[in-house]
């Protein structure tokens, strides 16, 4: 993960904001003092386009090509955090009438 990180050029502070964590956490990992979990490992992944079997086995290349999804997509279009992403996903998944509830709610705020 530290190979990672300091390829993408970014301090533990930003690395670990990218994937709704303090420094301290991906610091923690980097030393081995705490394991890295699917969860996490997922979320680089998903977040910097990381090829899973390279951050867990070192083969193949550092990088996948292209999104996934069009959530992915529209991450990395708008520069979205894993907390932004996990509010989108959530967003989508739920049914029209719950949608409806949350659009009537900021309607009331913005209006």
């Amino acid at each position: 993960m530290r190979e990672l990180r300091k390829f993408l050029n970014l301090t533990l502070e930003k690395f670990g904001k990218s994937l709704g964590v303090g420094k301290t956490a991906i610091s923690k990992i980097e030393n081995n003092e705490r394991k890295l979990t699917e969860q996490m490992i997922l979320s680089i992944c998903r977040e910097f386009r990381v090829n899973y079997f390279w951050l867990t086995e070192g083969k193949g290349e550092m990088f996948t090509g292209t999104p996934e999804s069009v959530v992915d997509e529209i991450a990395e279009d708008y520069n979205l955090d894993n907390i932004d992403r996990k509010m989108l996903e959530k967003y989508l998944s739920l049914s029209k009438e719950e949608r409806d509830v949350i659009k009537n709610f900021f309607k009331d705020i913005f209006t």
